[in-house]
């Protein structure tokens, strides 16, 4: 593919051009590394580094154009340098300009929020694809060209990769498009250049303080989503969340609500909760999901109104909610051949901890046991360990501490952290096991018939990340290897 520079050049307000803008543009490139002859670069200051350190490199690799804050001192002859005031978002403009602004070819719908993207969204796409839409989705767990899976490293990718997945969408024959949008992405400018349909805040808790510092930086970053959104989306808001109602504050979208609690545009309220579903009623209609917990209902509710702001049939919408599973390690449950159950959760928050721990002891009352196995990640937020494992103390019959992904951290080190946010009551009722595998497998030897083992943090996520290598390691697997001796033990 190749595109006229000018041409490219229209998508972005340039500060200063020094050089011809008429030539070739054989590729738009953020990453030195991938610069080819022809190509455009756009210099980046990052977090780590900072792309216009590498200029002199990607023009002796052949890039002919480069986007940069700043040009530099000695100019290169058959060069064009594009000065602008953000690199980063020229960045997202240039890229959606480059794969045709496949964003304004489709319905994208982004959802953000502490907790509750990754089931928001990944329902939103499943709920299109029974109603017989092509529909894409970029996530946490995987990115989907309708039905095709394409590997993801981030909550929401760069810039160029959100544009070629979104041109793969369009080409493919989607309709729809339904991403998370993370805090990080806001910051950083990767949604910048995208045309959204609409968008969807779940709610807003401690997290991220390790790149954002306070939790003021962390709402404004989640707010820019919203203040970005044009004249003709929808912005649809968790009003039970007090961030919520900030979010529409400055936003130019028109302004929706739902909620559980109060009057809202889209309300919904638990009439039965059970460890395989909860019985909703929504609207005034009654509906069978197979979600537990109120967080669930919070984020069912957003499913439906984001649903009839797209346009598509109550009804229709309302009996394919019913079909719709639970998203990957999101309340996963399995049940033990010895009579307990087992659930595997994301949750690696303080207030998705207590939000799991809550719905567990709504459905089993007084009649068992909560053993709670949990750590926390290494180079990443220290101030929520110790809140995690208060949380966790006070809502669990038992707890387990143990190694989540370390990353570059001891996790004995990690673990210390969260001890320390206990009593000498909460210690004496808490294991500390670095080993998960033998945590799991000590979790469920602690449970009885009618006990919940919740093993959370980790979900999804099929490895263990330890001084920057990834080992297999599933959650899941685990579990379901512990259940097979326990049937050899039984049948014995």
């Amino acid at each position: 593919m190749e595109k006229n520079l000018a041409q490219l050049l229209s998508a972005i307000k340039p500060i200063k051009i020094a050089g011809s803008t008429e030539k070739t543009i054989t590729g738009v490139e953020s990453d030195s590394r991938k610069i080819k002859a022809g190509s455009l670069f756009i210099a980046v200051p990052g977090t780590t580094t900072d792309g216009h350190k590498f200029i002199p490199e990607v023009i002796a690799a052949g890039a002919t154009a480069v986007v940069c804050e700043t040009i530099p001192e000695t100019l290169s002859e058959n060069v064009t340098y594009i000065q602008v005031e953000c690199s980063a978002s020229a960045l997202g403009f240039l890229a959606s300009e480059w794969y045709g602004n496949p964003s304004q070819q489709l319905k994208v719908v982004g959802v953000t929020g502490t907790n509750g993207k990754t089931t928001t969204a990944t329902l939103l796409y499943e709920l299109t694809r029974m109603m017989g839409y092509k529909t894409g989705l970029i996530s946490t767990v995987c990115n989907y060209i309708d039905n095709v899976p394409v590997p993801t490293t981030q909550t929401t990718p760069d810039q160029i990769t959100i544009n070629r997945l979104m041109r793969d969408m369009v080409d493919d024959g989607c309709k729809y498009a339904f991403m998370e949008v993370s805090s990080h992405a806001a910051d950083q400018h990767r949604i910048d250049g995208l045309h959204f349909t609409g968008a969807i805040f779940t709610n807003l808790t401690r997290d991220h303080l390790d790149y954002h510092k306070t939790v003021d930086a962390y709402l404004k970053a989640k707010k820019r989503f919203f203040d970005i959104l044009p004249g003709d989306a929808f912005a649809l808001v968790n009003a039970d969340d007090k961030a919520g109602m900030v979010m529409l504050q400055n936003t130019a979208a028109s302004k929706h609500t739902y909620s559980l609690r109060t009057d809202a545009d889209f309300r919904c309220k638990i009439i039965e909760s059970r460890l395989d579903g909860t019985l909703l009623e929504i609207d005034k209609h009654q509906v069978e999901t197979m979600f537990t917990g109120k967080f669930n209902a919070y984020n069912l509710l957003a499913v439906y109104g984001a649903a009839r702001l797209l346009g598509l049939d109550e009804e229709e919408t309302l009996i394919d909610m019913s079909r719709l599973v639970p998203v990957a390690g999101r309340f996963q449950t399995f049940h033990s051949p010895k009579g307990y159950t087992a659930v595997v959760d994301y949750a690696h928050t303080p207030d998705a901890l207590v939000n799991v721990l809550n719905s567990i002891r709504e459905v089993i009352g007084n009649n068992g046991k909560i053993i709670t196995v949990v750590g926390a990640g290494g180079n990443r937020d220290r101030g929520k360990r110790p809140i995690m494992a208060q949380e966790a103390c006070r809502l669990s019959d038992k707890l387990i501490l143990t190694s989540d992904n370390p990353r570059f951290e001891d996790p004995n080190e990690i673990l210390q952290d969260m001890i320390d946010g206990l009593d000498a009551m909460q210690r004496a009722n808490t294991l500390r096991i670095t080993d998960r595998r033998e945590a799991i497998r000590t979790a469920s030897q602690f449970a009885g018939k009618g006990d919940v083992v919740l093993i959370a943090g980790k979900g999804h996520e099929n490895y263990q990340e330890i001084c920057g290598v990834k080992h297999h390691f599933d959650d899941r697997e685990v579990v379901q290897d512990i259940f097979k001796e326990e049937r050899r033990i039984i049948k014995r």
